[in-house]
């Protein structure tokens, strides 16, 4: 093991994952050193954070939230630099002082960090599928280009990475499909009929999982499954026949590869992200994460079933949106965003996310895509019409 400490930018620092990667780096404290934290707009907690873990810098996504932040840190006598703004972010990701950035940003704001920590060939833990989701090419090209190392930290994708061999030339031959597993959310067994009565409250109470409200709500949809076929697609380089997803209720099965043989290579653990988390931290070794492993004598028998397409027709947009023209990946998971803001506001029903995410999709029609700033420039025009579309 390496006695010099590894340098963490944890973006995206008061959210589930954040807070995870934080309870990891705690426990190895002679293995990593905190270079710097994000929020969006939550001063208090990073407050917190900041009290607690002492990082040189803070940053916020506004200047008021930073000035806020930045007269609190000052009365506590602390000598944390807090700074705002997306170049801020785009700053503390890629400072060369920095080996390790835990990407977990939620959704497309994520991505200019993103870009420029692979930019500068740190060790990306992703966290923010939209990176990819949006990104897709563009990003992967970035960490090919700056010599990045990218390791994923959503459970199914670190599940399949995991399971995969090391030597990544060998993927092409050795992979016949990946199979990526679901809970199916909260509502998996409710009457189709009452969908449309679902509140926000219901659709964030995860059985399994702690997490975010935005994701939560994307579980209960399965857009978070969508989406994360669309990251499979780019992570591990197959063709987008080569994804399956399962419904797996029990969450102890986290993703499987199926290889040429038909031999199935799984990967199980307690539903606790700091196990991949833990993984990301100290790719190629292992640590402790602070998760209970699994007792085998204790768990529910492990059941697996084919998702319904009828209650969770976003699934099939994965598909849909890698099949069409580049860019098109970046106008599904705008739509969504706006769609599930819409929703957990109280301005449109559940069953209604859909209908925004596909009427943005059949009006989007993107064009040629060379870099960061034409993605962005379609993320935007589909918000607005995500937008006009969930008014």
């Amino acid at each position: 093991m390496s006695t010099r400490r590894q340098v963490v930018t944890v973006l995206g620092s008061t959210g589930s994952i954040g807070t995870s990667t934080l309870d990891v780096m705690a426990r190895h404290p002679e293995r990593f050193e905190l270079f710097a934290l994000s929020a969006a707009t939550q001063v208090d907690a990073m407050l917190q954070q900041v009290q607690q873990h002492h990082p040189r810098f803070a940053v916020m996504a506004s200047a008021p939230h930073a000035e806020a932040l930045a007269e609190k840190v000052r009365a506590t006598g602390l000598g944390t630099q807090v700074l705002s703004g997306p170049q801020a972010l785009c700053d503390v990701a890629s400072d060369q002082r920095v080996h390790s950035v835990m990407a977990a940003i939620v959704g497309a704001a994520g991505l200019p960090s993103c870009m420029a920590a692979a930019r500068a060939g740190k060790k990306i833990m992703l966290a923010n599928k939209e990176a990819l989701v949006v990104g897709g090419d563009c990003f992967m090209r970035a960490v090919a280009e700056g010599g990045a190392t990218l390791l994923p930290i959503d459970s199914e994708h670190s599940a399949v990475f995991q399971s995969l061999p090391d030597d990544r030339s060998t993927w092409a031959r050795r992979v016949q499909k990946i199979i990526l597993t679901a809970s199916g959310g909260p509502f998996r067994q409710r009457p189709l009929d009452t969908l449309s009565q679902v509140t926000p409250d219901e659709a964030c109470a995860h059985p399994n999982w702690v997490m975010g409200r935005k994701i939560s709500v994307d579980s209960a949809t399965m857009m978070n499954k969508a989406l994360e076929v669309i990251e499979a697609r780019y992570l591990f380089d197959v063709a987008p026949e080569q994804i399956e997803v399962v419904i797996h209720p029990q969450s102890v099965i986290h993703s499987m590869v199926q290889f040429q043989d038909a031999s199935i290579v799984a990967q199980l653990g307690t539903p606790d992200m700091r196990g991949p988390i833990a993984y990301g931290l100290s790719w190629p070794e292992r640590i402790a994460s602070g998760a209970s492993p699994v007792d085998f004598t204790r768990i529910a028998p492990l059941t697996f079933e084919v998702p319904d397409h009828h209650r969770f027709p976003g699934l099939a947009l994965a598909w849909q949106a890698l099949r069409a023209a580049p860019g098109t990946t970046a106008v599904l998971n705008a739509a969504n965003e706006v769609a599930v803001a819409a929703f957990l506001n109280g301005h449109i029903r559940f069953d209604q996310i859909h209908a925004v995410n596909q009427g943005t999709l059949s009006r989007v029609l993107p064009g040629a895509v060379a870099g960061i700033d034409d993605l962005l420039a379609i993320d935007a025009e589909a918000r607005a019409v995500a937008t006009g579309l969930a008014g």
